[in-house]
């Protein structure tokens, strides 16, 4: 079974994606140049929003998480492992973790890229302010 979440967001000045354990996407609109694991601002949804129906299946032990983040012509795969551990609660933010640690921020663990993995020309089109940032989350079960 596969459910899917569409998750829109704006590219940021300071984004920087150097980050080498994780990557965030949030909703808040300001970035520093310390978020350095933050790809994308300005979402519409953070943990907080998405569905019920979703966040049961990602906590669930066998599941796969497929990030799909799209900027222009670009596009990244991201793929990471659901818990049973997951709180799926924050308000503001979604964090793909590549270690095992959860807390009310993460999404998913165990991924195979952080920040630091995305490509130099995706990470490029992520520091226009005005480049649109569509981000697919699908859980298979």
């Amino acid at each position: 079974m596969q459910i899917k979440e569409d998750i829109q967001a704006w590219g940021h000045e300071n984004i920087l994606a150097t980050h080498k354990t994780t990557l965030e996407v949030t909703k808040e609109k300001n970035l520093s140049k310390r978020g350095d694991c933050i790809i994308a601002v300005s979402a519409n949804k953070a943990l907080a929003d998405l569905t019920p129906q979703f966040k049961e299946n990602l906590c669930k032990e066998n599941a796969r998480i497929i990030m799909c983040i799209h900027a222009g012509e670009i596009t990244e795969i991201v793929n990471a492992s659901g818990s049973q551990k997951l709180i799926l609660t924050h308000p503001t933010d979604i964090v793909v973790r590549r270690s095992n640690y959860v807390c009310n921020r993460t999404l998913a663990i165990r991924s195979d890229k952080a920040a630091c993995d995305l490509s130099r020309k995706l990470v490029e089109k992520l520091r226009n302010p005005k480049q649109e940032v569509k981000i697919t989350i699908t859980v298979e079960v």
